[in-house]
């Protein structure tokens, strides 16, 4: 009798115990550490729906924020199960590029699956890891099927503290602009606003740029396949919780894909966000970090370089024979690897002479780049060559031609558009361009998310407010310095930008702002594989011989790069390093001087060369710098500098 009521008792037990297990399994708060154990991730399951925060030292950075999917056949936002937590595994990777801010790239983090089960009993799996440097996540799901699935919306929020602030570029609408070319990521940044604030456009386009107590975080996106769409952020953020939003339905070419879709299995692209101080966010390498590996092949005939390139100053009328000729000259006298013949070649040239330019070229030691119209019928530009590019059979066609005539690559333009459809068009460019052994540049376009790591034969792209729009209009012209001082803590962290920079002399029916230190600092803290630069010969001659010797030898490709100081939009100080030799270079982006003062003893440099800017904005004060340990330095309303380590 004893027995039976003991058994009875235990029997209660073990159902209170399981009940009170099963409760806490569906509610439970999980953590996943950084390798140095600052950085934490919570894992939150509540009311059936999985969030996460984050915090560093303990304090928070992001707010409980949602996770999931909903695709057009399932929804993984809600209703959901936690069927499972992974053990903690490390994930260590470690890669070089052809375009690179530093030699060589390691990355280590901490890594867990989860794995949820919806109403319907389908699986989907949220895999995280956490590097000292930021957290990435993304969805997958790991079930075979071979019909396709869609996805409708992605739930994915990030959640601010009320007291941040942000810097974000807006997205423009589709099909506005010049000849219904947008997006091209190509507006001014809004800066240092709450949090919350909407878009006066289409949402805000990555890399977006926070600040949230003492901690600044940049969210992007990488790994981006043909099976996804590019995303960005939706226009209203309730609160300061910003969430993952997906192109407009126009912005789509050939068959019209714009969300998502795939069969299965399946895995989305990573979600990335770099945390820490100003200088861990611009030196952050999560982008390429959890980019895909090089596809196979070998791409030992990529040679970054720098470029003449005569249309940003002299436009549409002067891509003709004697003037090419002449550009092809100027890069052979400054010793640079290339020259851009931009649109209307076609036409004005005309491919016979295009043939007898690249000889031309050959003997000048100087490699050609051609421009292309990317387009269809998905916008009204009427730019030449165009519809060239538009099937396999006249892509490979075309690109090989070129290459026979000796052409080394290909600037491609106006894609205007995000829509998956828009993406598999720059993939089936890429992998084509890399089977013949052609370079690549993207202009009018959407940023990389990480691809010149997955094709390293891609040297850079536009998505950016460059230099073109400095010569279309005043106001473009009156913003530039602050712009300018926004890119490197945005836009060209992750991934290279072809701005086409430094413009010495004066631009027609335009007062330019910037100051000549100003313009010959952009090329070191703008980071491309192909280095467009702004200027024509006649005025580089004009320049003196340590600016022209400067701008002979400033590299590319760097082997290491360092933050020393600044703040989005008003000014910005950093260091690159080529070999043995130190670039440091400054801008200031405001109407008022700006003192800046570092620790320069990581050069390990008894002197350098000093160039800034002089008693004039058009002109160069230059002298030699003994090096202290401290180097302090003023900077006129919207100057620059550079110093050069000897």
């Amino acid at each position: 009798m004893k027995k039976t009521k003991f058994s009875l008792i235990c029997g209660v037990c073990f159902a209170i115990f399981a009940n009170l297990f099963s409760s806490c399994s569906n509610n439970q708060d999980m953590e996943l550490a950084s390798p140095n154990g600052k950085l934490k991730v919570t894992f939150l399951f509540n009311n059936n729906q999985l969030h996460y925060q984050i915090k560093t030292d303990g304090q928070s950075v992001l707010e409980p924020s949602l996770l999931g999917l909903i695709r057009d056949d399932a929804d993984f936002s809600t209703g959901l199960k936690l069927k499972s937590v992974s053990e903690q595994a490390s994930v260590t990777d470690a890669y070089t590029l052809n375009v690179h801010k530093k030699a060589n790239y390691s990355y280590t983090a901490s890594q867990k699956t989860l794995t949820l089960e919806n109403q319907q009993g389908e699986d989907m799996q949220v895999i995280f890891q956490v590097s000292d440097e930021g957290v990435a996540f993304r969805y997958f799901f790991p079930a075979e099927k071979s019909d396709i699935k869609k996805i409708v919306e992605e739930k994915t929020s990030f959640a601010f503290p009320k007291e941040a602030k942000a810097w974000l570029q807006p997205c423009a609408v589709a099909k506005s602009g010049w000849s219904e070319c947008n997006p091209s990521y190509e507006e001014h940044y809004l800066q240092d606003i709450p949090v919350g604030t909407a878009s006066p456009l289409a949402g805000w386009v990555f890399p977006a740029l926070f600040k949230t107590g003492e901690h600044w975080v940049l969210i992007s996106e990488t790994a981006m396949d043909r099976n996804y769409c590019a995303s960005r952020l939706r226009s209203e953020s309730p609160n300061g919780v910003y969430s993952i939003g997906f192109p407009d339905v126009r912005e789509v070419v050939f068959t019209g894909e714009s969300n998502p879709q795939s069969t299965l299995p399946w895995f989305t692209p990573w979600r990335i966000i770099a945390i820490g101080s100003l200088a861990d966010v611009v030196e952050s390498t999560l982008g390429t970090d959890l980019a895909k590996p090089a596809i196979d092949g070998d791409f030992s005939w990529v040679k970054p370089g720098r470029a003449s390139w005569s249309w940003v100053l002299l436009k549409d009328g002067q891509t003709i024979y004697p003037v090419q000729q002449q550009f092809i000259d100027y890069a052979a006298n400054m010793g640079w690897e290339y020259c851009l013949i931009d649109a209307f070649w076609d036409s004005q040239i005309g491919y016979e002479k295009i043939k007898e330019l690249a000889d031309y070229a050959k003997t000048k030691n100087v490699k050609l780049l051609l421009w292309y119209n990317s387009s269809g019928n998905w916008n009204s530009t009427p730019l030449t060559p165009k519809n060239a590019l538009l099937t396999r059979e006249d892509r490979l066609k075309e690109f090989f031609r070129v290459k026979e005539m000796g052409i080394a690559g290909v600037k491609i333009d106006f894609f205007g558009g995000d829509g998956q459809s828009v993406m598999n068009h720059y993939i089936d460019i890429l992998e084509d361009a890399a089977a013949v052994g052609l370079a690549v540049n993207f202009h009018g376009s959407t940023i990389p998310r990480g691809w010149h790591r997955t094709y390293p034969h891609l040297l850079s792209m536009e998505a950016i407010k460059g230099m073109e729009f400095v010569t279309f209009g005043q106001a473009d012209a009156d913003a530039q310095p602050n712009h300018c001082a926004m890119i490197p803590f945005t836009r060209n962290v992750f991934d290279p930008m072809d701005f086409t920079p430094t413009c010495f002399g004066e631009i027609p029916s335009i007062q330019r702002k910037t100051t000549n230190g100003f313009e010959l600092a952009l090329p070191v803290l703008f980071q491309s594989g192909v280095q467009h630069f702004a200027e024509i010969p006649e005025v580089m001659l004009q320049m003196p011989a340590e600016v022209q010797q400067f701008m002979k030898t400033v590299p590319v490709v760097w082997d290491e790069t360092r933050f020393l100081d600044g703040y989005p939009g008003k000014f910005v100080v950093m260091a690159r390093r080529s070999g043995s030799v130190w670039y440091i270079a400054g801008i200031n982006g405001q109407d008022s001087t700006q003192k800046v003062s570092f620790d320069a003893s990581f050069t390990e440099a008894s002197q350098g060369l000093l160039i800034t800017d002089g008693s004039s904005n058009r002109e160069f004060s230059i002298n030699k710098l003994t090096f202290q340990k401290t180097i302090a330095l003023e900077m006129i309303p919207n100057g620059g500098f550079v110093i050069q380590t000897q």
